[in-house]
């Protein structure tokens, strides 16, 4: 199902019971400051040096998980996620978690489990957009998430998404995601191979890509990430190279261990790996499309 959000610059005369983001980078800060703009109160997490979002108070993890009964995670991966499983298990009340982070499904369900045990709820709920979806309010939600609990976590999803598509219980989110990233790898990667031929035989790549968008070869990256991204030279989309790798290899483990890979799959995981070799971790991930 897929469930609209309110306008993301709707504000709330009451006061509303505060958040916590974990992680304030690119991701977790837009959020935070989408909660900020739903009038909630935010407390967020961050060891890193990363700049705190206006109008966020900075604590610690112990302080935020005691504080606010609603907690996003928005974390580099699976480690860093387990990192707070000691503070939320000495939570003094319930708490839902809505992890935002890209991790494996199984690692989901286990720390679900785990939480459970305490009498919390823990979701999977990672996203799609980037960075200026997460600063709008207008991020797509794959949903992993009891359905009787589906009506409460809609509601505290509500000011960070403009679409949440429950996909089914925990762990299912981050399978979607990490299949919907494998798509997404695949398509940069094919896309290599029509830049290229478009440059080998002098076809204007403009006008190329505004006749595949009309027809069945078009997809996300020929419809958005070449023309804005690619063509334009700015490689400014926000997602790294680093990421998309770790994603792809996440996507091609968890379909080998599910027995459904291909050699498609692993070619794919290889030209990623190959790309973070060349041009390290922190490029734009669209680089794919113009590496040699």
């Amino acid at each position: 199902m897929a469930a609209p959000a309110p306008s993301p610059d709707r504000t709330s005369p009451q006061d509303l019971a505060p958040r916590a983001v974990f992680g304030l980078g690119h991701m977790g800060g837009g959020m935070a400051a989408s909660l900020l703009r739903a009038g909630h109160p935010v407390l967020g997490v961050d060891p890193g040096p990363v700049p705190t979002p206006g109008g966020v108070r900075r604590v610690t993890a112990a302080e935020a998980i005691a504080e606010a009964e609603v907690l996003v995670l928005s974390l580099p991966g699976t480690a860093q996620v387990d990192e707070l499983l000691p503070d939320l298990l000495a939570a003094p009340g319930p708490r839902l978690v809505i992890d935002a982070s890209t991790c494996p499904p199984g690692d989901s369900r286990r720390r679900a489990e785990v939480l459970a045990e305490a009498g919390h709820l823990l979701v999977d709920a990672p996203v799609s957009g980037g960075p200026a979806g997460a600063a709008t309010g207008s991020l797509t939600v794959f949903l992993g998430c009891p359905e009787e609990r589906l009506a409460e976590v809609l509601a505290a999803l509500e000011p960070l998404a403009a679409q949440v598509h429950h996909i089914g219980t925990t762990g299912a989110g981050s399978t979607a995601k990490l299949l919907n990233n494998l798509l997404c790898g695949i398509h940069l990667a094919a896309a290599r191979a029509l830049h290229g031929a478009a440059e080998a035989s002098e076809v204007d790549l403009d006008r190329l890509l505004a006749a595949l968008n009309t027809a069945s070869g078009r997809s996300a990256v020929t419809e958005v990430n070449l023309p804005r991204w690619v063509l334009s030279d700015s490689y400014d989309s926000g997602f790294p190279v680093g990421l998309m790798t770790r994603d792809v290899g996440l996507a091609a483990d968890l379909t080998a261990d599910l027995g459904v890979s291909s050699p498609l799959v692993e070619a794919a995981r290889s030209m990623w790996e190959e790309l973070l070799r060349t041009t390290g971790p922190r490029d734009d991930f669209n680089r794919m499309v113009t590496a040699r």
